[in-house]
């Protein structure tokens, strides 16, 4: 399927462009066949026929070019029919190829193309087999030498005829396609910048869902610790300040621990670079002192490990410490509290964690990031995240990649 021809520029200036030409070409014409007229006594209405018929090709030369080829065939058929000679303002016929090559149609473009050494034929056919009449003896006389030449020069005349409307023509293929060509490395520029702003966009959201990802899990894990606090102190004998000053000081820790966290993370999306900067290793690695603050939150925890840790690149720990600390989170927030949290991690070619806390069977609260935020945390880096409700335990997976 062919690209739409480029249509001529609308306005004042488009069409002054197009009439301009039809307006010399008349005026020209009009001179020209005011010398003609008088070798064509009793013609002179078809010569009046030529030039304005000429001019009609002229004027479409732009806007309908398949019908300015039309007009200039009419006219070449009525001066054969009628015995009127070329004129010299039919030079600008070749207007009529360049525009045709230029804004036409495929097809309008191989009928022009076809039509110039068509058009050259047939007229050197007839000057051969004697196309004017007596009347016209002057002007006969004038071609003599041409139709009695040899071959060598008719052949030679044929050439330059086609070679004058040729190159028009071939002026007007080369500037279609050299548009062609800059209109589609435009189009190719325009849709690489929506790409590009697509992906600032997509880079955009990526870094919000990814703050709001990180702030979700740093505050919703403090607070969820400094409750737990909060519900025991509240049991606390009155005779025992040591321990309510020990809740205090865990409630304390959390809340300084949760404020570094989200300073932090609010740091990394101040950075300049492009890629997000990760927070320290030496934090978001240390799993052991994340379970350790469970504990410090007065519920029980059991803690086991097997196989050998191993440090961990930077974004496995980052996600490692995040799916944990999510998961305990939602162990403190939905689990009984008269049941031990039980953590443990497993080491192997994969790191398995897994959560299990006691439950009264109700199902997670819908909306929540909890569960999808893991999900995306862990898909990132090729890991996953298994769910294992129950009646009266709800038991979380997490299996990460261990790169050796």
């Amino acid at each position: 399927m062919h690209p739409p021809p480029q249509t001529p520029p609308p306005g004042r200036r488009g069409w002054v462009v197009d009439v301009l030409p039809a307006l010399l070409v008349a005026g020209f014409g009009l001179v020209d066949a005011v010398r003609t007229a008088q070798l064509l006594e009793g013609r002179t209405s078809a010569l009046a026929w030529v030039v304005v018929g000429t001019t009609a090709a002229v004027a479409t030369w732009r806007r309908l070019p398949a019908l300015g080829i039309g007009l200039a065939w009419l006219t070449c058929a009525l001066q054969v029919v009628t015995y009127v000679p070329p004129l010299v303002t039919q030079v600008a016929l070749a207007l009529v190829a360049f525009g045709a090559a230029r804004w036409g149609r495929p097809v309008t473009v191989v009928v022009a193309g076809v039509s110039l050494p068509l058009g050259v034929l047939v007229g050197l056919l007839l000057l051969r087999d004697g196309w004017f009449p007596a009347s016209g003896g002057s002007f006969r006389e004038a071609l003599a030498p041409l139709t009695s030449s040899s071959t060598t020069i008719q052949v030679g005349v044929v050439l330059l005829g086609l070679g004058t409307l040729a190159l028009p023509w071939l002026a007007g293929l080369a500037v279609r396609f050299l548009a062609r060509a800059r209109r589609s490395q435009e189009q190719q520029l325009a849709a690489e910048a929506r790409e590009q702003e697509s992906a600032e966009v997509a880079r955009l959201r990526s870094d919000q869902a990814r703050l709001a990802a990180d702030v979700h899990d740093v505050v919703g894990h403090s607070l969820a610790v400094i409750l737990a606090q909060a519900e025991s102190g509240q049991y606390l004998p009155d005779d025992d300040p040591a321990r309510l000053k020990q809740t205090l000081a865990v409630i304390a820790t959390s809340a300084r621990t949760s404020l570094q966290d989200v300073r932090a993370v609010l740091q990394v999306t101040r950075s300049d670079d492009t890629a997000p900067a990760a927070v320290p290793v030496a934090v978001l690695a240390d799993l052991d002192d994340l379970v350790e603050g469970i504990r410090r939150s007065g519920r029980e925890v059991v803690d086991e490990q097997t196989g050998r840790p191993q440090p961990l690149p930077p974004e496995l720990a980052q996600v490692a410490y995040r799916v944990l600390q999510e998961m305990v989170t939602n162990a403190l927030r939905h689990g009984r509290r008269d049941a031990p949290v039980l953590v443990q991690r497993s080491w192997d070619d994969e790191l398995r964690i897994r959560v299990d806390n006691g439950s009264d069977g109700a199902a997670p609260t819908p909306g929540g990031r909890g569960l999808a935020g893991m999900r995306d945390r862990l898909a990132s880096v090729g890991g996953r995240l298994d769910v294992q409700p129950g009646a009266d335990r709800f038991a979380v997976t997490a299996r990460l990649p261990v790169r050796r």
